[in-house]
């Protein structure tokens, strides 16, 4: 009984790992600046132990997410699979550190947006831009032509090829 595989000889197209990874680096630098620009705006008598619990956690969750999406952004463009499923958890993780965000300072999301949009400056447009690059991640990094790309190994050809790999000659 022979069994047929079927394996293509053309490379899959890398457009959506690549660019997955490229705006995962981007979403990283973005998650990672809202609780570096809290810090750095604390006055110098205030300390991380006097912010509620809930406030903590979310500013945890930006930390992870810009930490899990840099790291599925350095694999996948190192051609890895577990980078894309990295991609797919840290957008994950980013979405819900925005969404948490209003909930952990006790505000309605209608009044933490519009707040956001009048007063908000770079924090708002990092914000925003964080949440854009979050979807597009998770949606490119969850692909099939993704996984096909960064599953793909070139087939091994034997250095010696033709009459000769097969002389029948003796040392």
């Amino acid at each position: 009984m022979s069994r047929s595989h079927s394996y293509s000889s053309t490379r899959p197209s890398g457009v959506t790992a690549i660019l997955a990874g490229l705006l995962g680096l981007a979403a990283a630098v973005a998650a990672g600046y809202v609780p570096v620009r809290i810090f750095l705006d604390m006055p110098a008598e205030f300390s991380l132990g006097a912010l509620p619990g809930w406030v903590l956690v979310d500013l945890a969750a930006y930390l992870g997410a810009g930490l899990v999406l840099l790291l599925g952004a350095l694999t996948t463009l190192f051609r890895a699979t577990a980078g894309a499923i990295l991609l797919g958890l840290g957008a994950l993780l980013a979405i819900g550190a925005l969404l948490m965000e209003p909930l952990s300072v006790g505000v309605p999301l209608a009044r933490f947006a519009d707040a956001m949009f009048t007063h908000g400056g770079f924090a708002m447009v990092d914000r925003v831009g964080l949440a854009g690059l979050a979807v597009l991640v998770l949606i490119l990094a969850l692909l099939p032509p993704t996984f096909r790309y960064l599953r793909y190994r070139t087939p091994s050809v034997p250095m010696w090829a033709g009459q000769e790999a097969y002389s029948s000659r003796g040392w």
